[in-house]
């Protein structure tokens, strides 16, 4: 219960704490489904909004502290999500 309540506010962190823990004590969480309530997490949703307005991966990575690599690899996995095939697609996308 905690994972999927922790996981529903948008604590990643937390959500994978409490996987783990679930895991060490022979239990497993129930995994999100794609394309449920919440189609993005929050990270991706972050990432996705600045691409959305201009900004480009390297921009993004340097806001967030992490890699442009990172970036890419979340984009991608929204730009499926999404089902866009580039940038100029993603405010539609994201208005729907």
């Amino acid at each position: 219960m905690p994972h999927e309540q922790f996981t529903s506010m948008g604590a990643a962190a937390f959500a994978e704490r409490a996987r783990l823990e679930l895991r060490a004590a022979g239990e497993e969480a129930r995994r999100r489904r794609a394309g449920a309530d919440h189609p993005q997490t929050p990270r991706e949703s972050r990432i996705v909004q600045m691409a959305a307005h201009g900004a480009t991966d390297q921009e993004i990575a340097t806001s967030l502290f992490v890699s442009a690599s990172t970036v890419e690899y979340h984009r991608a996995k929204v730009f499926r999500k999404l089902r866009v095939t580039s940038r100029r697609q993603l405010s539609a996308a994201l208005e729907r």
